[in-house]
């Protein structure tokens, strides 16, 4: 039987070889260089609109990665770049706590070196390190929780129960998907063990920490009727279907075929040992909640991060380990085209990568978007024009048009997209609405009269053909018109 060997003990901090820290240092500057190509995506730019107005929490997501947004245009200026300096910083730390559970599974000096080059030529974690999304901060977080669990089974370190409780309750401001992390592997520690961890009181001091740092965003949660399940509840109709039917392949490409290699060889190894027996129990189930769910691949990408740490423990002793690595150096070139913006944004539409991943797609044209409306609304008679406001689809659009409002002179932006919605209507009498992304047919029934401006256009994303309406006078007041207005999704 294979067995993991620990990581000796000790009272520090683990120690990295040189290798790892050049890896993560490496990519974090290369991410930083590649920050300005293309654009904004469209999550980039709904953040930066929410983290305007600071709140607990948003109706779809919780506050941490707009006020991320927030933060950084900030501190570094309201620019693309800004935004990704976090995601940047972020993928270093990603490959520095791979590397460490590696080191933690018993991983010698070359599986070490092996998780961190896998991690930084990984499609998800460079897609995650490039752009500011919800995932950044998860992966992140959701590593170090494993790392520290790691810690209590293999080195029965009680004391790490109460970072892990501290790291959850900060990672709930960012998803409240860190349950699924946290309730899978208790699972598998109740049905695989060690048992005996859960006895040691420092878990129930951890678990209080957990729910007293999240209590905040739970009583936003229960007094805004559990919007996080609307949202599940919206996204599981919108999506579900198409989510199933990518999950699996999704899951090879998201880490990569010889990584996706490796990670089975980790799962194998941890099944092995039952020490560690429940993180691989705990994939399976984790899996099948999201399947279940309709919820995105992406949702067990930290799982998947921890099963190709742990399998690189096992690569580090394979006679053609050589080969692995012709093949993780074949499979990075492929990630990077995938995942970074190397290919010219004008082509980018005629290339698989367009439909292979969305982040790129819809990086892609947000500020021609805004301007093509500018010239909408430039086109009208100055009489509409004063007074008029903007009306956007989805939040995309809305993001485009607030964060280019100043430069391109257009008038306010309302939406009943998600959190938008709550953010109310546009002042009682206005009369003059040019609206994005509505279908003109649906825009008819609402106002006496409306007329086709142009569709968008130039976008290889979800906005390109999107119409662009301008619409006169409003059949009923605002305050009535707007609960139809909103949608989830």
């Amino acid at each position: 039987m294979t067995t993991i060997t620990a990581a000796p003990r000790d009272t520090g901090l683990p120690r990295l070889p040189r290798f790892p820290a050049a890896v993560a240092l490496t990519t974090t500057a290369v991410l930083l260089a590649v920050s300005p190509w293309y654009g904004y995506h469209r999550d980039e730019l709904y953040f930066r609109m929410l983290g305007e107005r600071p709140q607990l929490g948003y109706f779809d997501t919780p506050p941490m990665t707009p006020m991320i947004a927030r933060f950084s245009t900030a501190l570094f200026g309201d620019s693309v770049t800004a935004l990704r300096v976090v995601p940047a910083l972020s993928a270093g730390v990603l490959i520095l706590l791979i590397a460490l559970v590696a080191r933690e599974l018993g991983g010698n000096r070359t599986a070490q070196a092996l998780a961190a080059a896998g991690t930084a030529t990984g499609v998800l974690p460079l897609i995650a390190g490039h752009t500011l999304l919800t995932l950044t901060p998860d992966l992140v977080l959701w590593t170090a929780v494993t790392l520290c669990l790691l810690r209590v089974l293999l080195r029965g370190d009680g004391r790490y129960w109460i970072a892990i409780g501290i790291l959850s309750g900060i990672a709930t401001y960012n998803r409240d998907l860190i349950a699924m992390l946290l309730g899978t592997i208790g699972v598998g520690i109740l049905v695989a063990g060690p048992r005996e961890v859960l006895r040691d009181r420092r878990l129930w001091i951890g678990a209080v920490l957990a729910i007293a740092i999240a209590s905040p965003n739970l009583v936003y949660q229960v007094t805004h009727d559990w919007p996080q399940f609307q949202m599940a509840e919206a996204l599981k109709i919108d999506e579900g279907t198409d989510n199933r039917i990518a999950f699996v392949p999704l899951q090879v490409l998201l880490l990569g075929p010889p990584q996706a290699v490796v990670a089975v060889a980790g799962w194998l190894r941890m099944w092995r040992d039952r020490r560690v027996r429940a993180l691989a129990i705990a994939y399976p189930l984790a899996c099948a909640l999201t399947l279940y769910s309709g919820g995105r691949p992406d949702y067990v990408g930290a799982f998947l991060l921890y099963l190709f740490a742990a399998g690189c423990v096992s690569a580090a002793g394979w006679r053609f380990r050589r080969v692995l690595v012709a093949a993780l150096a074949v499979s990075a070139v492929v990630a990077v085209v995938i995942a970074l913006p190397v290919i010219p944004a004008a082509s980018l539409g005629d290339t698989p990568v367009a439909g292979i991943n969305e982040v790129s797609a819809e990086s892609v044209g947000m500020e021609q978007l805004a301007v093509q409306v500018a010239g909408v609304v430039r086109a009208l008679p100055e009489q509409d024009r004063r007074g008029a406001v903007l009306l956007a689809g989805n939040y995309g659009e809305a993001g485009a048009l607030d964060r280019w409002a100043g430069p391109l002179g257009l008038p306010p932006v309302y939406s009943g997209h998600n959190e938008l919605w709550w953010q109310g209507p546009p002042p009682e009498g206005t009369r003059v609405v040019v609206a994005v992304g509505y279908p003109r047919r649906d825009l008819s029934t609402v106002f006496a009269r409306c007329d086709a401006a142009g569709d968008v256009d130039g976008l290889p994303g979800e906005e390109q053909g999107a119409p662009i309406t301008v619409c006169h006078d409003p059949r009923s007041s605002w305050k009535e018109l707007w609960p139809a207005a909103r949608h989830y999704s």
